[in-house]
């Protein structure tokens, strides 16, 4: 068994460089809160959901929201209305690293993975291609994103086994998560609701979205399995060499047959009730997606899965409760920078929220697409979306902000709803991978070696071919008047 120590850390340079940029990002919201005018729509409850009406904007009176404020933000978040998602996380988070934390010092990790290497270490490509369809598919059609996010823990350790790096075990498991969320065939919260608002027969114009993700699947695919061979060939190459030779130390790796040699009975039924658990907590993920009215129920649950499954597999295999309690606590402190940059990054919203400008930066979005020529208006929806993204992370949140807007726009400029939907959806999803101000972005990466600036530098490329790609769909839609309407 290993001791107390937690890898689950985020590095002083990775937390700096996140927390620049974060914070340079606060302070322009703050600036557009004084150099924009405030202004608001009507809001209606529709089936419980709020939604804005069309062509309801005023302009208000700027609120008395003071610089100092800026900086106070992260803090303000906490107790904010509407704001109980940043507390969910926070809690989530604190339950799977302290509960990974226990998995490691039990030795559980280890035994995991040595079994998985021991059955694909000669079919390790083909693992690789499994799993970022697994990944693709969950997401696409069931919309599961959030829930899957802490099988990055163990991924990478699974993919340092392999020979890869932790760049690689990313590509396996957060790229395929967030892209499958954008290439979405029959997504509950992106492709449904947009549908909805839009009034579109269910999961209309589907082939062109299967066609568009049997694509993407390939690119992904193309993109990690060349960059695994690299590392592979010569693992100094790696952007993250250095850092993930730093978390090897750290877990101590050995050889997955002494590994496998040296597991007693008690290791087996802290491996079968840590699955268990694992089952029963993406049973329940899967049926959040199903049925939306337990949606905000994903976090808790799964952090509650990972914390009797944590308990339960250090109990299993003979570590004393306080070696329990000692590793859990430590599990949670190597984590506190991530907890910091999630605040960081949710303050940004916020602060445009609190200078009612959230609702004036849409309502000159729509005035572009107005304007605009049918071709153009299309990537303008594109355009805006990414924009929004920047600020409000929830897929759901963004179609019933701006769907009610964007559909008689579609009508007015003379592109089919269905088109507006796409480009909705293609806005919405990938650059959920680029921008520092998504929190679930910050805690995968806090679960890893790898720095904001790292996987920029690493997935830059991929975000320009994508960038490509949905354009090219976009001008089909576009020329195809893709419906039925």
């Amino acid at each position: 068994m290993s001791d107390n120590k937690s890898s689950m850390k985020i590095g002083k340079n990775a937390f700096l460089g996140a927390a620049g940029i974060i914070l340079i990002l606060m302070l322009v919201s703050g600036i557009l809160t004084i150099a924009l005018a405030s202004g608001q729509y009507e809001r209606v409850e529709v089936d419980g959901r709020t939604m804005i009406v069309a062509d309801s904007y005023t302009e208000v009176e700027k609120p008395d929201y003071p610089i100092w404020r800026w900086i106070t933000a992260p803090v303000e978040v906490l107790g904010a209305p509407g704001n109980i998602a940043v507390i969910t996380i926070i809690l989530f988070i604190v339950f799977v690293s302290g509960s990974i934390a226990i998995l490691e010092g039990a030795g559980v990790m280890k035994d995991l993975v040595a079994k998985l290497v021991a059955r694909f270490s000669q079919r390790k490509y083909l693992l690789m291609a499994i799993m970022i369809f697994m990944f693709m598919f969950l997401a696409s059609f069931l919309g599961i994103y959030e829930g899957l996010v802490p099988m990055i823990i163990f991924i990478v350790p699974l993919a340092y086994s392999l020979g890869w790096d932790s760049l690689t075990g990313l590509g396996i498991s957060l790229l395929p998560l967030a892209f499958g969320f954008a290439a979405a065939v029959t997504n509950p919260f992106t492709v449904a609701i947009a549908q909805g608002i839009a009034e579109l027969p269910l999961f209309s114009g589907s082939w062109l979205r299967i066609i568009f993700f049997i694509i993407v699947y390939f690119i992904i695919f193309i993109f990690v399995s060349r960059h695994a061979k690299k590392v592979d060939a010569d693992p100094e190459k790696s952007l993250v060499y250095k850092e993930d030779q730093a978390r090897k130390a750290l877990q101590q790796p050995e050889d997955s047959s002494a590994i496998l040699e040296a597991s007693h009975p008690g290791m087996k039924k802290a491996l079968i009730w840590f699955a268990s658990c694992m089952g029963i907590a993406i049973l329940f993920v899967i049926l959040t997606s199903i049925i939306p009215a337990i949606s905000d129920l994903s976090f808790p649950l799964m952090g509650l899965m990972f914390f009797i499954g944590g308990i339960g597999a250090g109990n299993f295999a003979k570590l004393t409760g306080r070696k329990i309690a000692k590793s859990f606590f430590n599990g949670i402190i190597g984590m506190v920078p991530g907890i910091i940059l999630i605040l960081m990054a949710y303050s940004v919203k916020h602060i445009i929220d609190r200078g009612m400008i959230t609702d004036t930066i849409l309502h000159a979005a729509a005035g572009w697409i107005e304007s605009a020529p049918t071709m153009g208006a299309a990537f303008l929806i594109y355009l805006i979306t990414l924009i929004m993204n920047f600020f409000i992370g929830s897929a759901s949140a963004k179609a019933f902000l701006m769907m009610p807007i964007l559909t008689p726009l579609a009508d007015l400029v003379g592109i089919t709803r269905q088109t507006a939907v796409l480009a909705f959806d293609f806005g919405d999803g990938f650059s959920n991978m680029l921008f520092p101000s998504n929190a679930l972005l910050l805690i995968a990466l806090g679960f890893t070696v790898v720095s904001y600036p790292r996987w920029f530098r690493w997935t830059f490329p991929l975000q320009i071919i994508m960038l490509a790609l949905t354009s090219v769909f976009l001008m089909f839609a576009v020329m195809i008047n893709f419906g039925p309407f």
